[in-house]
């Protein structure tokens, strides 16, 4: 969602951008010019955090555990689900679910996504006219044709260890000397320089617009221009630009310094002033380095200049140390970015060389979503759209599961007791209307029962609950009782393998009686040695069924399978479409048989 990556920005980019001029205010005199100027490349690596891909440091942060053989086998022997053998398929296709009304739920994201789409389009326009601009400029240059002029530039390469192609030529249409180019490089000097200006002055200009060559500055423009057309909406970056460009040109000038003999500085400062005083302001080219500036700019640089000492080693080390402990503050951000965009969708990461891509589109009758499935023995997944299955949304029904569970770990229930009246409050269908326990409200869906178990199980205990599981982004905020129905809960299927195998294997540290109890309530049917689990979830919206799930597990032939099956629509896109397009995958890769008619 773009509006998410614009906020995340937003309060990122506010965040470094403070840290960084209160850093440079505070240790002012503790920085050299040159690590003054580099603090603001951490303020870039802020810029591009929110964009990203999630899953680039999601790696670091949620690897993908391999199952526990140990644990597998102690589960199997411990939790073993019972019930009737020959259970149908239609408790897990009465797929009841109730429907949430909202407004348009993308309306702010497709306002935000144009409005800020609109000002980057002005604003690479007019950056896209600056550039043809000095494309059309680079007809006008020509060689320096003073050759004493031209002997001092190569004298300056020299000096400077520069064995890069940078040109040195003159043009009618620039006002002051600048460094222009990226993939060829020019130091443009207005028509005539050399026949006005002292060689002694061309040199300091040489030695100034060389100086950004090396380092390498004319490139970092172009990730200045990019994060001004990125983030043309946040004031503060483009005061950090601001200082950043100065603080370049401090560190230019310092760099040109040390180039110098002690008595020769005033003279480098009379140059600067000669120059700004003689030349027209620079225009402002996209990507240029000027040699002069702003009179403001002007005036730091020959305060600076005049108050210019040799740096000192110490000096050094004290701009390396605070360099480095600011960039683990920027750093650091990384998970302030994922805590920030977990409403992006892509936040899981999947070891590759455990996964096989599947092409099972011929299941999905033109639905959208993916399909999960976990073989342990051999230790793999097999995934259909492995993107989408990667992305966070509403659990929906399916996480009536661990309500359960938490209910029976917290006392509120148990296996033997775990009734609850009903308030006699009419619900949408007959099958709720009625007292519930936790088999029967696990298979007709019963939502008041889960909200009732959530209630009194609290809001705090069930958010450590969902955190100690790591049930998806466990946001709560929906409001509890709601958070499941296309609100703030979410999870990808993928986490719902995940937390389905360690359900199984008990992973968690459940009470092995409790974990029994869910399993039970989730058992479906047994055919030919095989038992199937599972649980349904539709997501409706407006009076639309726009999302479906059916997650479970098949236990076959000594070997048990995982699954998570999502698909989405416009409309008609519901749980019980999910559990059919599962049996028949399911079915024909030879896990769980079909159905009898009968059933």
């Amino acid at each position: 969602m773009i509006l998410s990556v614009l906020l995340t920005g937003f309060i990122l980019s506010s965040i470094t951008a403070a840290l960084l001029m209160l850093v440079k205010k505070l240790f002012r005199k503790q920085l050299t010019a040159a690590w003054h100027y580099r603090l603001w490349f951490l303020l870039m690596i802020a810029l591009a955090i929110p964009w990203v891909p999630a899953d680039v440091w999601v790696a670091a942060t949620h690897p993908l555990a391999p199952p526990s053989s140990a644990l597998y086998d102690a589960a199997a022997s411990t939790i073993s689900g019972s019930g009737d053998a020959g259970a149908g398929t239609a408790g897990w296709l009465q797929d009841f679910t109730e429907s949430v009304h909202r407004s348009t739920p993308d309306a702010m994201d497709t306002l935000a996504s144009s409005v800020w789409f609109a000002g980057t389009s002005v604003l690479g326009l007019l950056t896209l006219q600056a550039w043809l601009k000095i494309r059309s400029m680079t007809r006008t240059f020509r060689s320096v044709e003073h050759p004493d002029v031209r002997s001092l530039f190569e004298q300056c390469k020299q000096r400077l260890k520069i064995s890069g192609t940078v040109t040195a030529v003159e043009s009618p249409l620039v006002k002051s000397p600048m460094l222009l180019g990226i993939w060829r490089t020019y130091v443009v000097l207005p028509e005539g320089f050399s026949d006005t200006y002292s060689m002694e002055e061309c040199r300091y200009v040489f030695l100034h617009e060389l100086s950004h060559y090396k380092s390498k500055d004319h490139l970092t423009n172009g990730l200045v221009i990019l994060f001004q057309l990125l983030y043309w909406y946040q004031p503060l970056v483009w005061i950090a630009f601001r200082r950043m460009r100065l603080d370049r040109e401090l560190a230019c000038d310092t760099a040109v310094l040390q180039l110098l003999d002690e008595p020769d500085y005033a003279d480098y400062g009379r140059a600067l002033i000669h120059l700004a005083s003689g030349l027209s302001r620079p225009m402002a080219y996209a990507g240029a380095s000027p040699f002069t500036s702003s009179k403001g700019q002007i005036r730091r640089r020959i305060q600076w200049i005049a108050a210019y000492k040799a740096e000192s080693g110490r000096l050094r080390r004290s701009s390396l140390l605070i360099f480095s402990l600011v960039g683990v503050l920027v750093a650091g951000q990384t998970q302030v970015a994922a805590v920030l965009g977990r409403e992006d969708d892509r936040t899981y990461y999947l070891a590759s060389e455990r996964t096989v891509n599947e092409d099972w589109s011929a299941y999905f009758g033109g639905y959208e979503g993916s399909f999960v499935l976990y073989d342990t023995q051999a230790d793999k997944y097999l995934i259909h759209n492995r993107e989408q299955s990667t992305w966070r949304i509403s659990p929906d029904s399916t996480y009536k599961i661990y309500s359960a569970l938490f209910g029976l770990d917290s006392g509120v229930i148990t296996g033997e007791h775990s009734d609850i009246p009903w308030n006699g409050e009419p619900s949408p269908y007959e099958e709720w209307n009625q007292d519930q326990n936790v088999y029967t409200a696990i298979k007709g869906s019963v939502s008041w029962y889960f909200r009732e178990l959530d209630r009194q199980v609290g809001e705090d205990r069930l958010l450590a609950y969902l955190k100690g599981i790591g049930y998806g982004n466990t946001d709560l905020s929906g409001g509890l009782g709601q958070h499941w129905l296309e609100s703030s809960l979410k999870i990808s299927p993928v986490e719902q393998v995940q937390l389905l195998k360690a359900l199984y294997t008990n992973g968690f540290g459940f009470q092995p009686d409790h974990i029994g109890t869910v399993k039970e309530a989730m058992k479906l049917a047994e055919r030919d040695g095989a038992r199937l689990y599972g649980k349904t979830g539709t997501g409706a919206v407006n009076g639309r069924e726009i999302s479906g799930w059916f997650v479970g597990c098949v236990e076959s032939g000594g070997n048990a399978y995982f699954f998570a099956a999502h698909i989405q629509n416009k409309d008609h896109a519901n749980g019980s479409t999910a559990a059919e397009m599962t049996l028949s995958i399911l079915k024909d890769q030879g896990i769980f048989p079909a159905p009898e008619a009968s059933d």
